[in-house]
């Protein structure tokens, strides 16, 4: 049997070195699911229940392995269920590749079934490539281009196959004039700055008296190189989400998260330094970051838009990372004044202990933070977290102490709900040995969560560990978006877009295969983190916490503090144990005890 454009594509895409594609079948996309079939698992075809959760596994394989991550879909319905998830790797600039079918060429334009205009569907998601295939000879150079500019440009990308090319006999392109022939592989580059800008940049750094880093995901390969700069800057280290698991918090002047969802060491770090260096981040809340004209600024990105767009900087250095941390390193001296470090790091010290009060402040049934706040130390050396968006959000970026080898990942910049669970199955299929722990919210579970468990079921016995956690805190609130009605809005709890049905999270990991454990009260915490960590199987934590504990940012307004009273005097439905439990979580923090 001759090969047809779905078989080249599929050996093409073996040549690229992709060894898993995400995705669900449909007769748009029947012609490449014959031809994975011939290919008989290399590569393979990975089957979650819905388009959506395939597109997330595809950005989430990107994070937690640093290949091109591949989704497949069918034509119209499949296709704009996958854009959720693609969103969601163009926003954290995941490579990500999204072959969708489409109806035969010679329907194209009568309104057919399942027909849509599929290029303009995807033109803004993969604004820097998007092509649909019309004849054999043209599969090769898209292929090629798709995955490349993926790749190089850290992008989505989109093939469309309409179905009647799917079968068609490959063909080469002929050797003439208007043809094009493309070949495979893409290596990154070393890219450093001029050196001038270098020097600039230096200068800088070794007149500052107050120097804080702020680090993005872009650090992940440039960890160490980071660590020297800030040792002989005397710097602290803040990290916006993206970077929670990159740079360890048990190292010397590591502040944590910064932002709505940060921590007061590393507020109190950006209002008083009069340095700054940004590296690998376009964190986007600018009443965070120093007030213009207070700190001199510099930054390094590998992407030139993301350069001086986020705060005046002074010199923006365009390169890789760790390449040009590393050429900064080589032109500075060990700063010999530690005061600023060493006042850096009482906050942090300070903050961790305002954790420990916070997760202590009594609850109905139980304090979120407290869950987190007891996971922490009995974190796996080689865990992998993900978390969903919601408050999990919060307690995942503040409570969690993280160390040297865990990785973690969120949905950063789209800051999609949904995401926990499938990014903790792609998880394993990267790295089947290593535990995971997905940290979700019941508004997440219930929209997503619930469906991708069905897809855990299928696959988790294949792997060496099988230790998969699935943390679900459930308060039947919409709990993150009822804090901003309460504090963005002035507005009291609107009980009927909040509030969530009870589901028994446990007792359907149980229909499934899996362990479900509960946790009532605060007594439970322990037992259950200890029975999780050591089962054999999946489990599922069904934990009842207490949805009015408020995630409290690292400084609270006028303008906030008035919508939240404005929000109480309107007759908030959980007004009153609300204001209480912030203000002894407040108390807690102002007048615990010092250890």
């Amino acid at each position: 049997m001759q090969p047809t454009v779905s078989d080249f594509l599929v050996s093409r895409l073996r040549e690229w070195g992709v060894e898993r594609l995400y995705g669900y079948s449909g007769d748009g996309i029947n012609g490449v699911m014959s031809a994975l079939r011939r290919a008989d698992g290399n590569p393979r075809l990975v089957q979650p229940r819905h388009e959506e959760v395939a597109a997330f596994m595809a950005c989430a394989h990107a994070k937690f392995s640093d290949e091109v991550g591949v989704c497949v879909a069918t034509s119209g319905p499949g296709a704009v269920h996958l854009l959720n998830g693609l969103y969601d790797a163009r926003k954290d600039h995941m490579p990500t590749v999204a072959i969708v079918g489409q109806q035969a060429r010679k329907s194209l334009g009568t309104d057919y079934q399942q027909e849509l205009d599929l290029m303009a569907l995807f033109k803004d998601v993969a604004s820097e490539y998007v092509q649909m295939v019309t004849e054999p000879a043209q599969a090769r150079h898209v292929i090629d281009q798709a995955m490349r500019i993926a790749i190089a440009r850290r992008t989505v990308t989109c093939v469309i196959l309409p179905n009647d090319v799917q079968d068609l006999p490959m063909e080469d392109p002929p050797r003439e004039h208007g043809a094009v022939f493309s070949g495979v592989g893409y290596q990154f580059p070393q890219q450093l700055p001029e050196s001038a800008d270098l020097d600039a940049a230096a200068e800088i750094l070794k007149s500052g008296k107050k120097v804080a880093i702020l680090a993005g995901a872009g650090v992940k390969h440039a960890v160490d190189e980071l660590i020297r700069v800030a040792d002989l800057t005397g710097a602290g280290i803040a990290k916006a989400i993206l970077a929670k698991t990159m740079v360890p918090d048990d190292l010397p002047g590591v502040t944590g998260s910064i932002g709505l969802l940060g921590t007061e060491a590393s507020d109190r770090m950006m209002r008083e330094c009069d340095t700054l260096l940004m590296v690998g981040t376009r964190f986007p809340y600018v009443e965070f970051l120093p007030e213009p004209g207070q700190a001199r600024a510099i930054q390094i990105d590998v992407v030139p838009e993301a350069l001086g767009v986020r705060y005046p900087t002074e010199v923006n250095l365009h390169g890789d990372a760790g390449a040009t941390l590393a050429a900064l390193a080589e032109r500075l001296k060990r700063k010999r004044n530690s005061k600023w470090r060493k006042q850096v790091q009482g906050w942090i010290d300070d903050w961790w202990e305002k954790t420990e009060a916070r997760a202590a402040t009594e609850a109905t049934p139980i304090n979120p933070q407290l869950v987190f706040q007891r996971l922490s130390p009995r974190l796996p050396d080689d865990v992998m977290l993900t978390c969903d968006v919601g408050s999990a959000t919060n307690w995942y970026a503040r409570n969690l102490k993280i160390r040297r080898g865990m990785l973690g990942s969120v949905s950063g910049g789209l800051a999609s709900m949904g995401n926990g669970v499938p990014y903790l199955i792609a998880a394993k299929f990267c790295h089947p040995s290593r535990p995971a722990i997905a940290l979700v919210g019941d508004g997440a579970m219930q929209m997503l969560g619930n469906n991708a468990l069905i897809t855990l079921a299928k696959y988790w016995q294949e792997w060496q560990d099988p230790r998969c956690i699935v943390l679900v805190l459930n308060n039947h609130d919409l709990s993150q978006v009822t804090w901003e009605q309460r504090v963005m809005e002035g507005d009291p709890k609107f009980d009927t877009s909040q509030d969530l049905p009870e589901f028994r999270y446990d007792q359907y990991a149980e229909l499934l295969g899996f362990k479900g454990l509960v946790m009532r009260e605060p007594d439970d915490i322990d037992r259950v983190w200890d029975e999780a960590l050591a089962a054999d199987r999946p489990v599922v934590i069904n934990a009842y916490t207490d949805s009015d504990i408020a995630p409290l940012p690292p400084h609270i307004e006028f303008e906030q503090a008035k919508s939240y009273l404005a929000s109480m005097l309107k007759g908030d439905s959980s007004g009153l144990h609300s204001a209480k439990l912030s203000a002894k979580q407040m108390g807690r923090s102002l007048f615990r005890r010092k250890k």
